[in-house]
């Protein structure tokens, strides 16, 4: 069974709204074992919109269309679908009934536009949820099925969930479980990481089994996500068991998570495991690494606070560092040894550094001195981050929160 998803909306297509319903229905078809293919958005266009239901069915043998089943003229999508099934239109009168009835519950007047919505394509079956006013329909064509839901989330999910995931179960016969796994990394390019993994994805295409994909996703690292196919959830887990121990194996620390796991949570479950605590030196972060800390539940069990010293005489008052530049690789170091006692916690980030627009100390913007202490001994690393001053702050924060990672995961001989 080979469904597609065509999302119907000029809105979409400008960008004034995000295109949520077809992400999550994708989502929904595969934790049923059911796979799709495409995914389509089209504009409130007639010719448009026949065009892309015509081209999905004859693709895939299912097609589920969200969108355009509202009261307004440029909601057409029953009008071209029964165009598509060769039909006419003719009233449902106990769907009338039942929009007008939600009006008459919520104490308003229906617009008389509204019943268009009760307009049914002949040989169409409504969908028996009407959360909304916008009724849901099963129309057959030929020996395929179209679906048409609301564009509304909330309303499209239950008709998702009440009809239309079950009747494609039904359809499909015996379908298979789609489970995926996500391994997070830092420290490689996306090319660099599929040049690591060719090997592996060359296997893969000669043997079969389970596909790999990449997803950059900016401060939050780059992701190896990994999709197999089999007939019980069991086996599913197995071979992503399987697969994920040889992606790992190839690609070794640059892994520090899996699926929902971020940086922050994985340094801090690190440190509740060797039994230490945590203190950070910011000065160009501005707060941002005690506020990503601070957003993970029980931060409190390692986390011992942070100390933001902006200011080059703050610096120097409170965390040790000598007259001199303040962007540097002395003044990093004696922050990250000096917070660890202000604070008494057993290990340290800190970081230094230009953030921009204007250079600071003879640096260029994007320049950044960060330092990690770990037993007594600092480390000091220096990036130049080729980006604006947000996003200069935000990879600062990942990184040196990865280089603590792993300097932990070395002191227990990981």
């Amino acid at each position: 069974m080979q469904c597609e998803i065509v999302a119907v909306g000029t809105e979409l297509l400008l960008g004034q709204i995000v295109d949520t319903n077809s992400a999550w229905i994708g989502e929904q078809l595969a934790l049923s074992g059911i796979d799709c293919h495409r995914h389509t958005t089209v504009g409130d266009n007639r010719e448009r919109m026949m065009a892309a239901f015509r081209e999905a069915l004859d693709r895939a043998d299912a097609v589920i269309v969200t969108g355009g089943l509202g009261p307004t003229q440029d909601d057409i999508t029953r009008e071209v679908v029964a165009e598509l099934m060769g039909v006419t239109m003719e009233r449902d009168h106990g769907l009338a009934d039942r929009i007008k009835s939600r009006f008459a519950g919520r104490g308003r007047k229906m617009p008389a536009n509204n019943l268009r919505q009760a307009d049914v394509p002949v040989g169409a079956t409504p969908m028996l949820e009407l959360p909304g006013t916008a009724p849901g329909l099963v129309c057959p064509v030929g020996d395929k099925v179209l679906y048409t839901v609301p564009g509304v989330p909330w309303e499209m999910k239950e008709m998702l969930k009440g009809t239309v995931l079950p009747d494609l179960r039904r359809r499909a016969g015996t379908v298979s479980v789609i489970g995926s796994r996500t391994l997070r990394t830092w420290g490689q390019s996306e090319s660099g990481l599929a040049e690591m993994l060719a090997d592996e994805i060359d296997r893969l295409d000669v043997e079969g089994g389970p596909t790999l994909a990449f997803l950059a996703s900016g401060i939050e690292g780059l992701k190896v996500r990994i999709t197999a196919k089999a007939p019980t959830p069991g086996e599913v887990e197995a071979i992503l068991d399987d697969e994920e121990a040889r992606v790992s194996s190839i690609i070794g620390p640059i892994v520090f998570g899996l699926d929902g796991a971020n940086m922050e949570s994985v340094v801090l479950d690190e440190l509740v495991s060797q039994g230490l605590t945590l203190a950070v030196a910011e000065s160009l972060t501005g707060g941002l690494i005690g506020s990503r800390l601070t957003d993970v539940p029980g931060s409190s069990r390692a986390f011992r606070g942070s100390v933001v010293a902006y200011a080059g005489d703050v610096k120097r008052e409170l965390l040790d560092v000598t007259d001199g530049p303040v962007v540097s690789e002395e003044a990093v170091s004696a922050m990250a040894s000096a917070v660890c006692r202000v604070l008494d916690a057993d290990v340290s980030v800190a970081v230094s550094g230009v953030a921009g627009p204007d250079p600071q100390d003879g640096q260029e913007p994007g320049t950044v001195w960060m330092a990690t202490c770990v037993d007594g001994e600092t480390e000091t690393v220096k990036v130049v981050f080729p980006f604006d001053r947000v996003r200069t702050r935000q990879f600062t924060v990942i990184s040196v929160l990865n280089l603590l990672r792993l300097r932990l995961l070395k002191r227990r001989g990981g």
